[in-house]
């Protein structure tokens, strides 16, 4: 005699990295914590392994980064300005990147005055050129999104903005204590 499925609800047991910190107020901040952990991880390697196959080859995640947002509007782009937009705190990490980035010679450094501006020199924005290739062809192409999960993207990306303020906001709290 076949046993019949067990068709029976069951209660959804968070997905977390460290069960002492979920809160029963929200379990699901908890779940959210570790979604972010995992996703960010794989964004990093993915990041170093497209920037590795467009032929720059050693870079941290952050060299990437902020070798992509120097590239950005092709501006140039102040220390202060780069730590702002990219949320970092330690304007060292950034400025240790950029000396790196600089050696490499796809970041250039100008004076202007007392200050010190950053731009991408022509073969930095040739890596990011080939980045962006390598992007579609293996990222976005396997991504396959339509209207409906481009929309949603784009709300977890509001989402991700709403909840990156509140983090900011409970540090800043956390720092007073």
């Amino acid at each position: 005699m076949a046993k019949k499925p067990n068709t029976e609800q069951h209660t959804s047991v968070p997905i977390v990295s460290s069960s002492h910190l979920v809160s029963p107020r929200s379990a699901e901040m908890s779940e959210f914590e570790f979604g972010l952990i995992v996703a960010g991880n794989a964004f990093h390697r993915w990041i170093i392994h497209c920037m590795s196959a467009a032929g720059l080859k050693d870079l941290t995640p952050l060299d990437v980064l902020v070798l992509h947002h120097v590239s950005h509007r092709a501006r140039d782009k102040r220390l202060s300005d780069i730590c702002f937009i990219m949320n970092v705190e330690d304007t060292h990490l950034i400025n240790y990147s950029l000396k790196k980035l600089q050696a490499l010679g796809v970041v250039a450094s100008r004076k202007s005055g007392k200050e010190v501006t950053y731009s991408s020199t022509a073969l930095g924005n040739d890596y990011v050129q080939r980045y962006r290739e390598i992007r579609e062809g293996c990222l976005i192409n396997a991504l396959k999104a339509d209207e409906s999960l481009n929309r949603d993207i784009g709300e977890l990306a509001r989402l991700l903005r709403v909840l990156s303020g509140v983090y900011d906001q409970a540090a800043r709290s956390a720092a007073s204590l």
